[in-house]
């Protein structure tokens, strides 16, 4: 689901979500997204799915700007990535 889709979204949490994306698809540009609510934490989960071997690589490209949103901001913003069927399918 679209990340305007999800009806739950502030204005803030809209804006750190189009940040992480940006951020996620300067390494992979075809990345796709979903945005969900969660339960464990509370909060709202962007789905990242990449084309890339490695997923710590992508967490590496927004782990310091989720964390800044996540204690100086307070928002309940977490981001799961997830590799493609495709790099799933070659290890």
């Amino acid at each position: 689901m679209p990340a305007k889709d999800y009806d739950a979204l502030t204005a803030r949490l809209q804006g750190a979500v189009d940040e992480l994306q940006h951020l996620i698809r300067q390494l992979d540009p075809l990345a796709t997204f979903q945005v969900v609510p969660g339960e464990d934490p509370t909060g709202t989960y962007l789905l990242a799915t990449v084309d890339v071997e490695d997923t710590e690589l992508v967490m590496d490209v927004y782990m310091e700007r989720l964390l800044t949103f996540q204690i100086d901001e307070g928002l309940p913003l977490y981001v799961l990535p997830l590799r493609s069927r495709r790099q799933a399918m070659m290890s």
